[in-house]
């Protein structure tokens, strides 16, 4: 089936008439949801089922960032609260197995959460390495300054949420613990050397390279490519991502509405594509800017088909005797330090 090279918003929670014809026209990769897009259960399996109609693909990629802690667009008194990573990363510190076993219920249970509404692909794990005098964008978003922690607890969040039938997106590859901006409001620069960045940033995607998807960094890495963020730099994405990280799966770009990045959407959208991104991601629903996107997005074809068909590959169906109460008290446990 014939789809573009992108994934968009919505602007609300009920599809309008304008934004189905305009999906039915563009065709979409997938889609992502946000708070605006939230309200009840029932709200959201209408709304994915309505995203999923204009396409004529009850499977289409729903997408939606719930990591937990300050980062969830699902939230109490209608969804369990779940912690940040940083609570696994100190329990990991204490204990390495309770660490993990907490780590996977609690993915396994974000991906009980999400796919009960239809959605299919979480953008997690966080796989950044805080740096001290970094942004905190990133700050308990990660689970630990230590990359061997990183990667423990990162793999196991991505086999919780594959076994509970959601696509892990890993993020920000190649790396945004540097950072001292915000990307959502500023564009990054980092100027570590490419041994600093090698021995500490990019591990923790190299070692989880056979995770599906990963999304870009909107950071600029001054000893690689000073004059372009990773998201739209040919060099960061061949000689890094691709050649020494080692990814070969499906690459999205982060947001392009994000102030991080500069021009009209349509560039931005351009830019990343010819830079090697497969998908471009624009998350706030204005229609104005999803039609400047679409200008520059093309079909979906060549090796990009092919990293999506094997990226969509890895989902599989939720065993249906999983237990979520028991796995909730189990977690509790863990987090307690109950036996």
């Amino acid at each position: 089936m014939t789809r573009s090279r992108a994934i968009y918003g919505c602007a609300g929670p009920v599809l309008s008439a304008a934004e189905r014809g305009f999906f039915q026209d563009v065709r979409p990769w997938g889609f992502i949801l946000f708070g605006r897009n939230i309200e009840n259960p029932d709200q959201i399996r209408a709304l994915v089922a309505a995203l999923r109609e204009s396409l004529e693909d009850h499977a289409a990629p729903i997408l939606i960032d719930q990591e937990g802690g300050r980062v969830a667009r699902l939230k109490p008194p209608l969804w369990a609260e779940r912690p940040a990573a940083a609570l696994f990363g100190a329990l990991y510190a204490q204990n390495q197995e309770r660490a993990r076993e907490a780590t996977y219920l609690n993915a396994r249970l974000i991906a009980h959460d999400l796919s009960s509404l239809g959605i299919n692909v979480d953008c997690l794990p966080v796989l950044d390495v805080p740096a001290p005098g970094a942004h905190d964008i990133i700050g308990d978003r990660a689970f630990a300054a230590d990359p061997a922690t990183v990667i423990d607890l990162g793999r196991a969040q991505i086999e919780g949420l594959m076994e509970g039938g959601v696509l892990p997106v890993m993020k920000h590859i190649p790396g945004h613990g540097r950072a001292g901006a915000d990307s959502h409001m500023a564009l990054p620069r980092v100027s570590a050397t490419v041994e600093e960045l090698s021995a500490s940033d990019f591990v923790t995607f190299r070692s989880l390279d056979s995770c599906p998807i990963a999304m870009t960094a909107h950071v600029v890495y001054d000893s690689i490519d000073p004059q372009r963020p990773a998201t739209t730099s040919p060099k960061v994405i061949r000689d890094v991502i691709r050649g020494e990280i080692g990814f070969e799966g499906l690459l999205m770009s982060d947001d392009l509405s994000m102030k991080a990045l500069d021009g009209p959407l349509a560039s931005r959208a351009k830019a990343a594509l010819f830079a090697g991104c497969d998908l471009v991601l624009h998350c706030n629903g204005d229609m104005d800017e999803m039609k400047d996107v679409a200008s520059e997005v093309k079909e979906l074809d060549g090796l990009a088909r092919r990293r999506s068909e094997q990226a969509l590959a890895h989902l599989v169906a939720a065993d249906p005797g999983f237990d979520p109460v028991a796995a909730t008290a189990r977690l509790a446990g863990l987090l307690e330090g109950r036996p």
